[in-house]
């Protein structure tokens, strides 16, 4: 009976990707967050909301630094204390809820603390449920059928 032979290389194993940013995630740990992967960059969340995206890529530098999840009535708040803060430009649109704060800036390590700070004290103007615009309009429209329902009964 021949001898089985095990191939001693090791299993090719597909290396991972590093955090872009780590120290944000550091700085958040107390608060448990939560990441996965979105757009290409990760993700963290923070209890139910969704709150930054960090990215870093190389073929696309521009919008590379830790995205806001906020929305637009926040933006001139944000920006007093962002003063690099702007709208993402790979989305494709002039003004977006979400707001980088670019890692070009001299201060971006200084301001994505801050940043931190303001998620860690629970700052209404970052952060976002996911889904919760989408869910609002589907309860709306299944209201709006429910009523044609009733009226098609009467």
């Amino acid at each position: 009976m021949p001898a089985l032979q095990v191939d001693s290389s090791p299993f090719v194993v597909k290396p991972r990707k590093t955090v872009p940013h780590e120290f944000v995630l550091e700085a958040l740990s107390a608060l448990s967050p939560r990441t996965r992967p979105m757009f290409g960059c990760l993700a963290v969340h923070v209890g139910e909301r969704i709150v930054l995206i960090l990215r870093d890529k190389r073929d696309q530098p521009a919008d590379n630094g830790v995205w806001l999840a906020t929305t637009q009535e926040h933006h001139a708040s944000l920006r007093r204390e962002f003063p690099n803060m702007r709208s993402i430009s790979v989305l494709g649109k002039e003004v977006t809820g979400w707001q980088v704060l670019p890692t070009d800036a001299a201060d971006f390590e200084e301001t994505a603390l801050r940043a931190c700070e303001l998620v860690a004290a629970g700052d209404p103007r970052i952060g976002k449920v996911p889904g919760a615009r989408r869910a609002a309009k589907a309860g709306g429209e299944e209201k709006s059928r429910g009523k044609e329902a009733k009226r098609s009964r009467d």
